[in-house]
Parts: C-alpha cells; sequence; structure tokens
C-alpha cells in the first residue's frame, strides 16, 4: 500500500514535474497572466516574467501557452537547458520551430526566410508568441542583439513576433547587456510567492484534483506549511508530499503541524524559517 491508497487518491497529488490539470489560479498568477497575455494581444513584441526559483514560472508559461493556442494565435514554447546556446542555434531553432529546413542556408537566408513565414503566419493567426522558458540561460550579448533583430521584423503595423520570456531575477541583468533591447521590455511582472489564504487554496486544490474526499490537513497543519515553505509552490509540494508520507507511516488520518515540523526538519527547512 501507497500514502495514495492510504487517503484515497486516484493519484499522486504533489508532483514535481509540470501537471496542467493542476494549475492553480491564484491572484499572483492570475495577474501575471492577464498581463502576458495583453502584451501579446497587442503585439507589444517583449514581455518579461521574473521569478525566483520554485516560484511556478515553469507552470503559468504552460498556462500560457494553453491559453494563446484556445485563442487562435500561433504560440510555441522554447525551453533553454544549458547556457552555451549561440545566435546561430538560437535562430536555427526557432527556423525549425516554424517548419522551416536551414542546415545549408546562411543568416541572410534563414531570417528571409523566417519573415516570409511570420507574414503568412500572421495572416492565418491573430499572432505570433515564442515563449521562453528559463531564458535566464541566454546569457550573451550576442544572443540580445539577435533577439533584437528579430523584433525589428513587421508588417502591416504591427510587430510579426512576440518573446515572452521567463526566467530568474538576473534574467534581467543579460538583457541590460544590449541596452536597446532592455529599452524594449513592454510588460514586466514578478511572480511573488502565495500568500497565506493562496497556499491553503492550492493545498486544497491539488488534494481535489487527485481525488480527496475529505480534509486531510488540519488547520494549524497548514499555518506551518505556510511559515516553512514561504508561499513557494516547489516547497509546498516538497512539504506536502512528504507529509502525506509519515503520514501514512504513522498511520494517521489527517496530518497536523507535528508532521509538518518533524517533515521541515528533514528537508533542512527549520533554518530558513526563522
Amino acid at each position: 500500500m501507497d500514502y495514495e491508497t492510504f487517503y484515497s487518491l486516484n493519484e499522486h497529488p504533489f508532483g514535481f514535474t509540470t501537471d496542467e490539470k493542476y494549475y492553480y489560479d491564484a491572484p499572483q498568477h492570475s495577474k501575471a497572466l492577464i498581463k502576458l497575455l495583453h502584451a501579446v494581444e497587442n503585439h507589444a513584441g517583449l514581455a518579461i516574467l521574473i521569478g525566483e526559483v520554485g516560484a511556478g514560472k515553469t507552470t503559468l508559461s504552460r498556462k500560457m501557452l494553453d491559453e494563446l493556442m484556445t485563442r487562435d494565435y500561433e504560440a510555441t514554447l522554447l525551453v533553454i537547458i544549458h547556457s552555451e546556446i549561440t545566435p546561430d542555434w538560437f535562430l536555427r531553432k526557432l527556423a525549425l520551430m516554424f517548419d522551416l529546413e536551414p542546415e545549408e542556408k546562411d543568416k541572410v537566408a534563414i531570417i528571409s526566410g523566417l519573415y516570409q513565414r511570420l507574414v503568412e503566419l500572421n495572416n492565418k493567426a491573430k499572432g505570433i508568441a515564442i515563449l521562453i522558458d528559463e531564458a535566464n540561460m541566454l546569457k550573451t550579448k550576442e544572443i540580445m542583439e539577435e533577439m533584437r533583430g528579430l523584433l525589428n521584423l513587421e508588417a502591416n503595423n504591427r510587430k510579426l513576433i512576440n518573446f515572452i520570456l521567463f526566467g530568474l531575477p538576473e534574467m534581467e541583468e543579460n538583457l541590460n547587456l544590449d541596452p536597446p533591447l532592455a529599452q524594449r521590455i513592454a510588460v514586466r511582472c514578478f511572480l511573488e510567492p502565495l500568500d497565506k489564504e493562496a497556499t491553503v487554496g492550492y493545498i486544497k486544490h491539488r488534494l481535489r484534483i487527485a481525488g480527496a474526499k475529505r480534509e486531510l490537513f488540519t488547520s494549524d497543519s497548514f499555518d506551518k506549511i505556510y511559515q516553512f515553505s514561504r508561499g513557494i509552490p516547489r516547497l509546498i509540494n516538497s512539504i506536502c508530499d512528504n507529509a502525506l508520507l509519515e503520514g501514512f507511516l504513522r498511520k494517521k488520518e489527517s496530518i497536523d503541524k507535528d508532521i509538518i515540523v518533524e517533515v521541515a526538519r528533514d528537508l533542512g527547512l527549520l533554518k530558513d524559517a526563522g
């Protein structure tokens, strides 16, 4: 038996991979999403979302992608997994994302082909958005200059492409490597941690999606979860997942504050809570 069975859950409620069905529309996330969608709808060109580690940037990027696609925008998501990105790779990657084959073409030819493709797509869709997750991994001035050049592509008095960047705070420092690009930031959002009320709502939402038929956490446990997680979704998931496992091992019908404190100690979070 595992804790899902013990607590009559249909599935794992606090997983560590992104699952859109678990998206929780907290005020912080809702506000950021509205602002970023506004940027795309108005062809603003460049918008950024900044958040600390575990704040929910990746989840929000997936949610935004879904929203844009349901609204008839041509949208795609690029995840940067390392910092050794060159302008040539970046440009060729975008071309491939738009069904172009740039293997044997020079830069001018790639940009020309990309321009024609963007015009074609803009005639069919409301607009085009490239969402870039982990954009803080783009660290060179040359990359920033390439992005600025692509933002110069226009037709019918509107930008042909919109970049929405999701990243850690250092992303702004990287954008400032090319001041003209940094000046083009039309929308800037900072994804704040969840407050106490949203933290409780987030936990209950995930449990409900996972099939919980009753309250599994006591009210005083919520106080401790918020204290130790500081409203950071990734830490909330970690605490709650470990707490349910501990509760199962103890055969506890509900998770109380003592279990949360013990889990926080095991995770090394006591010192962070002060």
